[in-house]
């Protein structure tokens, strides 16, 4: 795939260092050996020497032993690491002993790793729950300056190169804000509009979904996402953005035509955004499972640093390319 060998090809250049904090699950550490060896980020595996190097052994991996292991349990940076925690959340009450159990937890320790600069990105979630994943981020990464709300997009590569950008639609929001009100759906837009230009290098065409298109129904539910497109559209008008669309307006040109005639982005979408949670995340495996199409993601957009959140179902080559897309985030300054 083109454009994933163009990621895996910058990540390379990059070389930033990436954070896997499950090295007790089997596919992390398949993927870690497999990231070392196309060079692909400095890995970062926290856990146990001593298990982790066992367990590795029992899977036949080679590279494992050259790549950096930090002990949560031992590290020397525990106690810098409480006082960095306690320092930003002491209003909240968090006192130096909560931090210190805090840091038993390998996702906290991750991402307070990345908040005192000693990592630039983290990939986690084949065996842990979203919530579980994000919390730490939420409290101690939080989110990018003028953004308020986390999404999740996926890079859907379609058999049918007809669709999108040669086959290529980004979705989103499929993995993290169940009901976005307009001002939140709007920011969705503009951060997917900016992964589909740092991530997949495309010039984005932004659909705001609907099971309207241009007032033909009259609900609450179209006037949110209209509303939300025009609330993106003033606050990044350097990006095509339109709605409200239904589907088949978005993305097929003869359809597009028909019902929005007036529209630039009709017919000729690369980036849908989904109304809410329910239906992104049902639209993609559906997509996925039945077009046969190749999802990569969740990449999650709008935190301040990339913390990005697998899905427990993922495969080692998920993660592997999940760890190529996290460095090429952590190049965004």
């Amino acid at each position: 795939m083109e454009l994933l060998d163009k990621i895996k090809h910058n990540a390379i250049a990059l070389k930033k260092r990436i954070v896997l904090p499950e090295s007790f699950d089997d596919r992390t550490l398949q993927a870690a050996d497999e990231a070392y060896a196309e060079g692909l980020a400095e890995i970062i595996l926290i856990g146990n020497r001593e298990k982790v190097l066992a367990d590795a052994e029992r899977l036949s991996l080679k590279n494992i032993q050259n790549i950096l292991i930090t002990d949560y349990a031992s590290s020397e940076k525990t106690d810098d690491y409480a006082d960095l925690m306690v320092k930003l959340r002491k209003h909240k009450g968090l006192t130096k002993e909560k931090a210190l159990e805090f840091l038993q937890n390998p996702l906290y320790f991750s991402v307070m790793m990345i908040k005192a600069g000693d990592a630039d990105g983290e990939v986690a979630g084949a065996a842990n729950a979203t919530g579980n994943v994000l919390l730490p981020a939420f409290q101690f990464i939080k989110t990018a300056p003028g953004i308020s709300v986390v999404s999740g997009a996926f890079l859907m590569f379609l058999k049918d190169h007809q669709f999108g950008e040669n086959g290529l639609l980004i979705f989103a929001d499929c993995a993290v804000h169940p009901n976005p009100n307009a001002e939140e759906l709007a920011q969705i837009a503009v951060s997917t509009g900016k992964t589909a230009r740092v991530i997949a290098g495309i010039e984005p065409r932004i659909a705001m979904l609907s099971f309207s298109t241009k007032g033909s129904a009259s609900h609450e539910l179209v006037e949110k996402v209209q509303q939300a497109t025009e609330i993106a559209q003033k606050s990044a008008p350097d990006m095509q953005i339109d709605g409200e669309l239904q589907a088949d307006a978005a993305i097929i040109e003869a359809i597009g035509r028909k019902k929005a005639p007036d529209s630039k982005i009709a017919g000729k979408a690369n980036v849908l955004v989904f109304p809410d949670l329910q239906s992104g995340n049902i639209s993609y495996k559906l997509v996925q499972r039945l077009a046969g199409a190749e999802a990569i993601g969740p990449i999650l957009q709008g935190m301040a640093a990339p913390i990005n959140d697998l899905s427990r179902g993922c495969s080692v080559s998920d993660i592997v390319n999940l760890i190529a897309i996290t460095a090429n985030q952590a190049s965004i300054k």
